[in-house]
């Protein structure tokens, strides 16, 4: 009984420490080998002041994969950081450090070792007059748990931003969190980057972080990208240039930079750069992704020139093109098997090589997918539909699509093409004489969801008259 209520009187100390163990972090099991990759990629590769947290945030996926000495080594690691990057800071800075080990310690049964840290956060939370025991309230500790948030995956961004927020009110011209902040913003803004006529938060947030920042190529990376958004590309690549300089961090940020490039139509160049990150981090789904989408550019240039029907020459380099997209998508989904974008670039692949019941599959294993963002669903429904369209020759398949995508009222950039395909497809209906009276109406519909409320009026009415026509009361 003894043994028992120690137990039961450890657990609940250790609930209130503020930790990984504690934050409510979302993360799929699936999820976990690319995030431990990214993790450590981040180790290795990126040249940064806050390296404690993602030493944290790698003994916690060690302890999670089952592998408790292993995150006891990670955290050792963290402690000895903090000596050397929080000078002037390190009781406060240790406080996650020594949550994380007195939970790896208590999932190991060694309860004299948690107790040991429960002291230290205990006394650092006296030292600090915290009103605690062992819960720290400070600015640091918001931030800290703002960093895992961002790297655990977009599920917990806006979790992420509400904690950098926080610090900010107490220390609102405070390098890191700043940092931090126009991070998640950024993120936060790249889901919303469908809407259209989305302007977003996070350009003014990242402009202020480069300057309390000046030697972060990340965050000038970031930026660059940003300013591309807003179609201010040419001050974006001056900052490119300025993290290309920055040897130190080159091999991380070079796969944005790349990206930048990629966006900007220069595709051997960002095929280039794609290849010699590639080379230093071959486990980044994300790389392999990209590389992918630089091979289909590629692909739709030599169509596009050829009015999409290549022969010759053209043909075999575009059959080689898809080859090249299909390997990519492919390695990108074995790395990241929840990497929805992924399988619907695969699933057009698929189809473009002629291998049309695989992109089926592949599609219905992206539609099947319950965690998926309202945005990237409605690009799935209208490039579904447009496959059914165009490579099952099922329009009433596509029209159900495009519909589903349509329900998804957000204005955004696919539901603008979803509403230029029914027009299209309905018009063409008309055209041929085929379903006319449903024709009329998905038109009126698109009139009425575009605005134009006098030409939806009258292609309801045409539907109408025509549907009395055709079924005359007698």
């Amino acid at each position: 009984m003894s043994q028992n209520a120690d137990d039961h009187r450890v657990k609940d100390n250790l609930v209130q420490l503020r930790c990984h163990f504690t934050w409510g972090l979302q993360i799929e099991g699936s999820e976990m080998p690319d995030l431990e990759n990214r993790v450590l990629d981040q180790i290795e590769f990126l040249d940064s002041k806050y390296n404690v947290g993602i030493h944290n945030l790698l003994a916690y996926v060690k302890h999670l994969k089952g592998q408790n000495d292993e995150a006891l080594e990670s955290l050792k690691e963290a402690e000895d950081l903090i000596q050397t990057e929080c000078a002037g800071q390190s009781d406060v800075r240790s406080v996650v450090t020594w949550g994380n080990f007195a939970w790896v310690y208590y999932h190991m049964g060694r309860l004299a070792d948690v107790q040991a840290h429960l002291d230290k956060v205990e006394d650092t939370c006296k030292k600090f007059a915290n009103l605690f025991r062992y819960r720290m309230e400070c600015p640091e500790m918001d931030c800290e748990e703002g960093w895992a948030l961002l790297k655990c995956g977009g599920k917990n961004y806006e979790r992420a931003k509400a904690c950098f927020e926080k610090a900010l009110e107490v220390d609102p011209e405070n390098p890191e969190f700043n940092t931090g902040y126009a991070i998640t913003a950024y993120r936060l803004d790249s889901f919303k980057s469908a809407v259209k006529g989305h302007k977003g938060s996070s350009l003014h947030l990242l402009r202020k972080a480069v300057s309390l920042n000046p030697e972060d190529t990340y965050v000038k990376v970031l930026l660059a990208l940003k300013l591309q958004d807003e179609g201010q590309g040419e001050e974006g690549e001056k900052y490119i240039k300025e993290a290309l300089d920055n040897i130190s961090s080159q091999t991380y940020v070079i796969r944005y930079v790349a990206k930048f490039y990629r966006r900007r139509g220069s595709l051997e160049k960002a095929l280039q750069l794609f290849k010699t990150a590639l080379q230093a981090t071959p486990t980044s789904a994300f790389l392999h992704h990209q590389i992918g989408l630089c091979y289909k550019g590629q692909m739709i240039r030599i169509k596009s020139a050829a009015n999409m029907k290549p022969t010759g020459q053209d043909r075999e380099k575009v059959d080689r093109l898809v080859q090249l997209a299909l390997h990519e998508f492919e390695k990108a989904l074995t790395l990241k098997p929840t990497f929805d974008l992924a399988y619907i670039d695969l699933a057009e692949m698929y189809a473009e090589s002629g291998h049309l019941e695989k992109a089926e599959d592949t599609f219905q294993k992206v539609l099947c997918m319950t965690t998926i963002d309202d945005y990237t669903q409605q690009q799935l429904h209208y490039r579904y539909g447009r496959f059914q369209e165009y490579h099952r020759d099922s329009k009433d398949k596509a029209i159900t699509h495009y519909l589903k995508g349509l329900k998804i009222e957000e204005m955004s950039h696919s539901r603008e093409k979803i509403l230029n395909a029914l027009e299209k497809l309905a018009k063409r209906c008309i055209n041929r004489n085929v379903r006319v009276v449903e024709s009329f109406s998905l038109l009126g519909l698109v009139h009425k969801l575009k605005g134009e409320v006098s030409d939806a009026l009258l292609c309801y009415e045409k539907a109408l008259r025509l549907a009395a026509d055709l079924n005359p009361m007698f």
